[in-house]
């Protein structure tokens, strides 16, 4: 008695199925069938016919599933100083299109429309300020919170669109150095999250412009070619023996030519900033002044002989402070950046095998200000220290040669002022692990690497981006031995320095082309001081297509 039943209800099923399936593919049907017929109209059942042959016709094409494009894990951008993480992802990536813009976030705009601007022009695209981001712009933002500390940045690839975010206007820029570097390489940035931050605060070059005057024009593309690099800071050292290359208003008398106008310097520092790079500049003092004392020869230093000390001014003398003091006060506006090097290095007293002996009047000074156990090496720490605070309240970090820093004596210079470290060769100049001892925080210029100097004279070889790249580190202070890797964070980072001395030996020319694989590998090793993923070849290879 049940079976029947049983298949009375699947027919019934079956039947209510059918009927919804009809339904939902012809949902005009119920409808019409409501309707009265009018005379002549046809047949309903005519019509339902019709209309279910219509319905297999309109279904009969089944369209063919479009497949979801498939691509390749990413890998990190081709760039240099090379990213410090990629994190990899599967999508086109991102390439400029004309339709393409860099936007600023709405909060940003005064902050960082120079760098979107910028960027937008070297990538061909438009700048639309602070637009909403739609597919296929470039986005900038600033986010105080943001980790990874200054300089860093998040360059983020994703939905066709590229955001870049820091905490800082360096780190945004420095975002943007990245993404240039990849369209250029590789035509487009990889999808994926590129997460960067230096590992050094001061990275650069090192310019001397006192021996050989290099126009404002090769100093502003040297600029460029840095901040491309991610290197933030350009010393300027232009005082020396030979000539003193800035216009100056307090002491006409003491400038060279050819040199820089103030107007020019403006123009250079302008351009500095906007590239988030720090121009340092270096009136080098007591020694080093040979331009100055030609104009101002009863500053010169003498010793008992009569006997001219090249470039060294009398620092027993008041009228020697008071004039070097006149011209730091007036140079300090010029350069608004946040440092100043004050030279200290090769005092030529200090290279006399008895200075107490052979300059009495420094001795007597020595003594006369602190003491009678001081010596000639006092009285030169306390110039220096003297010259810091003539700087100091400007809020300028200071800088001196190592070899301006004394052992020994009864005074010491400020604790303040960071060590420039260049040779363990020189009179007073110690092995680095002293002043790191000491506590004190040194930037590398180590001149077994960094020294690029004009002519080779004294031993010196123009240092090669390979030896940088392979065997240089900050922590090879001196010679090719590191300092222990405890010491890194008093290491500040380092710069390549290029020096005058024969400034006939190459052209300007001649100086970019040299300088540009070394400053290459420099960069490279100031951002990220860990063995390099790419061989020197690959990578030269790819400094020389960026």
């Amino acid at each position: 008695m049940s079976t029947p039943r049983r298949h009375k209800r699947v027919r019934a099923s079956v039947t209510a199925a059918v009927a919804a399936l009809v339904t939902f593919a012809l949902p005009g049907c119920t409808a019409a069938s409501d309707e009265a017929r009018a005379p002549g109209a046809p047949d309903a059942s005519a019509q339902a016919s019709s209309a279910r042959a219509a319905g297999r016709a309109e279904a009969a094409p089944t369209p063919t599933p479009t497949p979801t494009p498939s691509y390749p894990l990413s890998t990190a951008p081709r760039t240099i100083p090379a990213v410090r993480e990629h994190v990899p992802a599967r999508g086109p990536g991102w390439k400029p299109t004309p339709d393409a813009r860099v936007v600023v976030a709405p909060d940003d705009t005064a902050a960082l429309s120079d760098e979107a601007r910028l960027l937008a022009g070297e990538l061909n695209i438009g700048y639309g300020a602070a637009a909403a981001p739609r597919a296929g712009d470039v986005q900038l933002s600033l986010d105080a919170g943001a980790g990874g500390g200054p300089e860093s940045y998040t360059l983020d690839v994703k939905d066709g669109r590229v955001r870049i975010n820091g905490p800082d206007q360096a780190g945004v820029f420095y975002g943007t150095r990245t993404l240039k570097q990849a369209v250029k390489s590789a035509g487009s940035a990889p999808e994926g999250t590129v997460r960067d931050a230096p590992a050094k605060p001061q990275r650069g070059l090192n310019l001397d412009i006192a021996r050989k005057p290099f126009t404002a024009d090769w100093i502003e593309d040297r600029l460029r070619e840095m901040a491309d690099l991610k290197l933030n800071q350009l010393g300027l050292h232009f005082s020396d023996d030979q000539a003193f290359r800035i216009q100056s208003d307090t002491h006409p008398e003491i400038v060279s030519t050819p040199h820089l106008t103030k107007a020019q310097v403006r123009e250079i520092n302008a351009l500095a900033s906007r590239l988030h790079i720090t121009v340092v500049p270096e009136i080098d003092s007591p020694g080093h002044l040979g331009a100055v004392l030609r104009a101002h020869p009863d500053l010169q230093l003498r010793d008992t002989q009569g006997r001219a000390v090249k470039g060294a001014v009398d620092i027993s003398n008041p009228a020697s402070a008071k004039l070097v003091d006149e011209l730091l006060r007036e140079y300090i506006p010029l350069f608004p950046g946040g440092a100043w090097h004050l030279g200290a290095d090769e005092y030529q007293a200090l290279v006399y095998r008895d200075p107490q002996a052979s300059f009495p009047q420094l001795a007597r000074a020595a003594q006369q200000r602190y003491g009678p156990s001081a010596r000639v090496q006092d009285l030169a720490t306390g110039w220096l220290n003297d010259r810091a605070d003539v700087v100091r309240p400007s809020g300028k970090a200071l800088k001196a040669w190592n070899d301006g820093f004394f052992a020994g004596g009864v005074t010491s210079a400020a604790k303040d002022i960071q060590v420039e470290y260049w040779t363990g060769k020189e009179n007073g100049a110690r092995p680095p692990l002293e002043y790191l001892r000491e506590g004190r925080k040194l930037v590398n210029l180590n001149d077994e690497f960094l020294y690029y100097v004009l002519g080779e004279p004294n031993q010196f070889t123009y240092p090669t981006g390979k030896r940088i790249y392979e065997q240089w580190t900050p922590l090879v202070l001196r010679g090719t031995t590191p300092v222990p890797a405890s010491y890194g964070p008093q290491i500040l980072g380092g710069r390549l320095a290029v020096w005058s001395d024969l400034s006939g030996a190459q052209t300007q020319a001649q100086v970019a082309a040299g300088i540009q694989a070394p400053l290459a590998a420099l960069s490279q090793k100031v951002w990220d001081a860990r063995t390099p993923q790419l061989p020197w070849s690959e990578f030269k290879a790819l400094a020389d297509r960026l």
